[in-house]
């Protein structure tokens, strides 16, 4: 009868360890997910930023009186570049930061493309339209990581708050992630006046 009493004793604690390490298990491939999904995003927005050296060289060729255009974009780019976080550990105060600062970046260079609408001359240049494509594509690129970014991200955040698995992840120091989220009144279509 102890034998018995011994062995389902001893089952019991193997299905326990055997939870425990599948389940820590699961969580640090969620978290690295979340990681490697941020690195993503960085990657996407890293390569805006090494484009920018390029269109705003090409873009001075034609355009010499608009070097306060050029200026901005060159100053939000140094400052969105300077800007790290760890999204494992990111407030939501660092993470609006970081956002806020990328997208200082997204409307400078959209101003810059502006300009070319008064120099036909660079429209037509080859090296402007090609940086044009790539800076178009790199921004759909962005929106995607984004969008990945966050769907690791809610995996990992269902997964630490979701019983049992919220047991581990508060014994091992797994922390709820923040996501990005759309700007206040980013629901609000921009006016546009001519």
């Amino acid at each position: 009868m102890k034998n018995k009493s011994l062995w389902i004793i001893l089952g019991i604690v193997a299905v326990v360890i055997i939870w425990a390490i599948s389940g820590y298990n699961g969580l640090v491939k969620s978290d690295e997910e979340a990681n490697k999904a941020w690195a993503n995003v960085e990657s996407a927005y890293q390569r805006r930023s090494d484009l920018i050296p390029n269109l705003v060289n090409t873009v001075k060729g034609y355009a010499e009186h608009e070097q306060q255009t050029l200026q901005d974009v060159v100053e939000a780019r140094s400052k969105a570049t300077s800007i790290r976080i760890d999204a494992s550990t990111a407030t939501p105060d660092e993470m609006e930061a970081w956002m806020a600062a990328q997208e200082e970046v997204g409307s400078a260079l959209g101003r810059l493309i502006a300009i070319s609408e008064s120099y036909p001359q660079l429209r037509a240049n080859e090296n402007f339209l090609d940086l044009q494509t790539q800076l178009e594509g790199t921004e759909n690129r962005i929106k995607t990581e984004r969008d990945h970014y966050n769907e690791a991200v809610k995996e990992f955040n269902v997964k630490i708050r979701r019983f049992p698995t919220n047991i581990l992840a508060s014994m091992f120091g797994f922390e709820r992630r923040e996501m990005f989220e759309a700007k206040e009144g980013a629901e609000i279509a921009p006016e546009v006046k001519f």
